[in-house]
């Protein structure tokens, strides 16, 4: 049987360039090639392996495009939503940052929380969580309940995912991050760098909906300890926390 060669549609911008690219070679091979195998591993070359994999799967019938998340504050702990896989790994070039005011979750209008967001750091990893989501129906709920989640967070990112510390190459590319940018103008929560007793100060009085701030700092703590990393922003924040609330336990 022979391999129907069809034009790859540009579903991910992240892979635009490549499959621009792809689509003038898969021309010039024209269509139903005989000979399938050849053609097969030149696709495979043509395009890397997740783009291969899923093309044969759309040629097979039961095509479903992947959508991956990943996750460096709560998500790591709390996904809510359905998913086919999990891995914990780390991005490159960014850190965790506890700069993002949060009036939805862990926080008010009148008294904004703090939640992590990434802010560009060369030479840095950030440690998280991401998830595999296949279903269509899968996909279409979970970005529904994400941009609601979210929301607070005004760009996307897609980055490469590491789950070997020594690899040159990613496990996965094009992985979707929910990042809040420092661009006062597009994210008027952005509260910015303080000193470490400052955000543990306002961490230990806020809270909001998804309740005290403090407990989301605790969460995120033990979720990267049990995970076997540490995030020294976030141990170092804990610490003061714990600190600061025994020093007000003290007094009373």
């Amino acid at each position: 049987m022979s391999l129907v060669i069809e034009p790859i549609k540009d579903y991910d911008l992240c892979y635009r360039s490549q499959i621009e690219s792809v689509n003038r070679k898969i021309s010039l091979l024209g269509l139903g090639s005989k000979r399938e195998r050849e053609t097969q591993v030149i696709l495979y070359h043509l395009v890397g392996e997740r783009e291969f994999q899923e093309k044969e799967a759309k040629r097979s019938g039961s095509w479903k495009m992947v959508m991956w998340v990943f996750g460096y504050g709560s998500l790591i702990w709390k996904a809510g939503f359905n998913y086919d896989d999990r891995l914990f790994g780390f991005i490159k070039n960014y850190r965790r940052v506890f700069y993002q005011g949060s009036t939805d979750h862990r926080g008010t209008p009148e008294y904004p929380g703090r939640t992590v967001t990434l802010e560009p750091a060369e030479g840095e990893i950030c440690w998280g969580a991401a998830y595999k989501i296949s279903g269509k129906e899968d996909k279409e709920t979970a970005l529904t309940y994400l941009e609601v989640r979210e929301k607070q967070y005004d760009q996307k990112a897609y980055v490469d995912f590491f789950t070997d510390p020594v690899a040159s190459k990613p496990a996965i590319s094009g992985v979707m991050v929910y990042v809040a940018s420092p661009d006062k103008k597009l994210n008027p929560n952005y509260l910015g760098p303080a000193s470490l007793e400052e955000i543990a100060k306002q961490i230990i009085h806020a809270e909001g909906p998804s309740g005290p701030n403090r407990d989301y700092l605790f969460q995120l703590e033990k979720a990267l300890v049990q995970s076997g990393c540490e995030d020294k922003h976030v141990s170092d924040l804990a610490n003061e926390v714990r600190t600061l609330l025994e020093s007000e336990l003290a007094r009373s």
